[in-house]
């Protein structure tokens, strides 16, 4: 759970330092960032929290030590890993858009199986995560994973309203995420499983 916690913020600090946009949740994080002034990561807690209540209301099944990890962890590594590379690399170093369509993947990549790590320790997904859950739980239609992809583009557009400017990080993210870190989180279990 913490190495995947900790992979997911990585990569969400690159993402935020290639600027080719952000996954939808923190598309939100990042407006409320900017109307606020407020640290990313003190964002990602109040946004979190606020889903947090109705993973309370309506599933305490979910709640486990990587809900509360990734809630109020998550955007503070971000934020470290964000400060790191402004220090670490040189002024202007991923301002190429070359050197940002390079990073591209591989940035997806580190997200992604963080993400899946995290979620595949059985120890609680972040509210984010668990709402569409419970949703799905309590109406028939539509699928969960018409729902999930409703669901991230609510919140790309939410950010949107808040003057973030989507990529295709964002588009991507809302429309293939469920999907890809499904298939990371079922090859990950298979291979600790095998391993065991």
């Amino acid at each position: 759970m913490s190495v995947g916690i900790v992979l997911q913020g990585f990569g969400l600090a690159l993402l935020r330092s290639i600027d080719l946009g952000l996954d939808p949740c923190s598309c939100l994080t990042q407006g409320v960032s900017q109307l606020t002034r407020l640290s990313f990561g003190t964002c990602q807690v109040i946004c979190q929290a606020v889903m947090f209540t109705v993973v309370i209301a309506f599933d305490l099944t979910r709640i486990g030590f990587g809900t509360v990890g990734n809630m109020v962890c998550l955007g503070y590594i971000s934020d470290f890993f964000t400060w790191l590379l402004r220090v670490l690399l040189p002024a202007g170093a991923l301002e190429p858009a070359v050197v940002r369509y390079i990073l591209l993947i591989p940035t997806l990549a580190v997200f992604l199986v963080g993400a899946a790590a995290y979620m595949s320790s059985g120890l609680g997904s972040s509210p984010y995560d668990a709402v569409p859950f419970i949703i799905s739980s309590h109406v028939k239609k539509p699928s969960f994973r018409a729902l999930r992809i409703i669901w991230d583009v609510a919140f790309m557009a939410f950010g949107m309203l808040l003057g973030v400017r989507p990529g295709i990080v964002t588009v991507a993210v809302a429309f293939f995420c469920g999907p890809v870190v499904a298939w990371v989180q079922s090859f990950l279990t298979r291979t600790l499983l095998a391993e065991k």
